[in-house]
């Protein structure tokens, strides 16, 4: 069989703004792709810079001007990332948000279920498991989405929609997320995301929120709002989260080394809320 492509893509824009692992995120899956597509959103912090001192030479860098009008649904975001998937080249686009980042150990587990499906043109996307990282490196959010589709068969058959966090079948017109089937189209990819959207300095974390609901709504909502005028963000559920005893990916040991719990936790299973979270949503991990 004649040898797989791979692009990698991502968008990013404030990437040091708000203090994305975008670096991280983008070498941790460099050793298996043979381009690296980045549509970095002109900025005024220094993320084309940031971006630049990877110098890795897979990445392919190009400029956008995001249009800020757009400020339904999240739909700038889908919009900017087709403009970085028309621009990958390889037979498949594997595909990380800024603050997602791949584990080394999966890599080997990916190429094989890469090189299983590629013949099987009904297969249209790959599978992950997902690990959301709240607060900090030791806590797992159990209750957020599980899967999602980050490998897609570069064919044109695929196109990001919503507010860019998955993708649907480009002649679907009810936008349908792939992962929801049918099952023919999908495959289990072997791999691991680690999430670390919420692992940030809470003043920054609340800064972004409010950058993301003003592109998903012309009016912020008033519940939403009035999370969102706090100086810094409060996480609320830290006490019931799941401890995370496994491994990290590599790339991200110096953030690791420089980051502290939040505070001392009880075991979750001693605590009466997480039970009404169970009974409200069920258990989830």
């Amino acid at each position: 069989m004649a040898a797989i492509s791979i692009s990698g893509f991502t968008l990013c824009l404030n990437a040091v703004t708000f203090d994305y692992p975008i670096v991280e995120s983008i070498r941790s899956l460099l050793p298996i792709v043979d381009e690296y597509v980045v549509n970095v959103g002109r900025s005024e912090d220094g993320t084309l810079d940031l971006i630049r001192s990877i110098r890795d030479p897979k990445i392919r860098i190009f400029e956008t001007e995001w249009d800020e009008s757009l400020r339904r649904d999240g739909l700038i975001f889908s919009q900017q990332t087709n403009l970085a998937l028309a621009q990958c080249k390889g037979d498949w686009a594997f595909y990380l948000q800024a603050d997602e980042v791949i584990h080394e150990d999966d890599l080997s587990s990916i190429l094989r279920s890469l090189e299983r499906n590629h013949q099987r043109r009904e297969v249209l996307g790959l599978l992950f498991r997902y690990l959301h990282f709240k607060e900090n490196y030791w806590s797992v959010d159990p209750w957020s989405y599980h899967r999602e589709v980050r490998l897609i068969r570069n064919d044109g058959r695929l196109w990001s929609i919503g507010d860019g966090c998955g993708f649907g079948c480009v002649d679907d017109p009810g936008q349908q997320n792939l992962k929801a089937g049918p099952r023919r189209r999908l495959a289990k990819s072997g791999g691991r995301i680690f999430h670390y959207g919420y692992v940030k300095d809470p003043a920054i974390l609340v800064r972004k929120k409010r950058y993301q609901a003003s592109r998903h709504h012309e009016v912020i909502p008033e519940p939403e709002r009035r999370v969102l005028t706090r100086e810094a963000w409060e996480f609320e559920d830290y006490d019931i989260l799941k401890e995370f005893n496994g491994t990290h990916p590599a790339v991200m040991a110096g953030r690791i080394s420089r980051s502290a719990r939040l505070r001392p936790r009880r075991n979750r299973w001693l605590n009466r809320r997480f039970y009404a979270e169970v009974f409200a949503h069920g258990f989830k991990g």
